[in-house]
């Protein structure tokens, strides 16, 4: 376990689990975090050995309330990273997997770090929303583009121009969660599904969820099923491709690697 100012992070294995460590804020999110973020996100992106990462928050009441209003409200000044909310809503380049596990109220930003992530799980206490316009802002991390490609354009803007809460079964049959599960149970349902990604290549993971984020950005399946993928190339030239097959004749576990 290391213990940052904002942050505590935890290595299981090949699992990386971030909480962000403000639950007096409703683990909502200053610069001073939002860098703090950013670092911790760089130093899984850049471990070889550390496949998949979750993101959750201190305490049972809240994942993230997004941007600490209040610390805005003292005349402090708004700043973000190159990587964006959270070090996370613009890092566009991680082809590692993040999970959310959505510890009670993901409101603005905290629901743009949860739709930048590849999974969310939520437990039965969890609500959703992008309350800015309540507050004269707008959800600019993402959310507003996000949300519509995740769920659809009319039932993204239900909830984007009411600025509604969702709790979490509605979030789970709107299609932008995965599961929902009782409080006590979210952080194992969260290791539960990263353990079953870590059983997988690590190189084909990272394959797979390149090639299906850079391919929305193409109009077709012809056009994004010719584009150039650099994880494709790297899987090809790895280990696994040759360790799969391998392991699957000799019916043993494989001995996946990272590179």
């Amino acid at each position: 376990m290391s213990d940052y100012e904002f942050s505590k992070v935890e290595k299981d294995g090949h699992i990386t689990i971030v909480t962000i460590n403000r639950p007096d804020r409703m683990n909502a999110l200053h610069p001073p975090a939002n860098f703090e973020l950013e670092k911790i996100f760089n130093d899984f992106a850049e471990d070889p050995d550390q496949w998949v990462a979750i993101i959750t928050g201190a305490g049972d009441k809240g994942f993230s309330a997004g941007n600490d209003l209040r610390w805005q409200a003292e005349g402090n000044k708004i700043e973000v990273p190159e990587t964006g909310f959270a070090g996370l809503t613009a890092r566009y380049d991680l082809n590692k997997p993040v999970i959310a596990a959505v510890n009670g109220s993901a409101m603005g930003g905290g629901l743009e770090i949860a739709l930048a992530c590849d999974l969310i799980i939520a437990s039965e206490n969890a609500k959703f929303g992008l309350p800015e316009p309540k507050v004269g802002l707008a959800a600019l991390a993402g959310g507003l583009h996000r949300l519509p490609r995740q769920i659809g354009l009319k039932q993204a803007m239900g909830m984007i121009l009411t600025a509604r809460h969702v709790p979490a079964q509605e979030a789970l049959q709107l299609g932008f969660i995965n599961e929902v599960v009782p409080q006590a149970e979210l952080l194992d349902a969260a290791k539960k599904w990263a353990a079953q990604i870590v059983e997988c290549s690590p190189m084909a993971i990272r394959a797979s969820k390149e090639v299906v984020m850079q391919g929305l950005d193409y109009a077709g399946v012809k056009e994004a099923s010719g584009g150039k993928y650099r994880a494709v190339s790297a899987l090809f030239r790895s280990d696994d491709v040759v360790e799969g097959p391998k392991a699957f004749a000799e019916k043993r576990k494989p001995n996946w690697k990272s590179a």
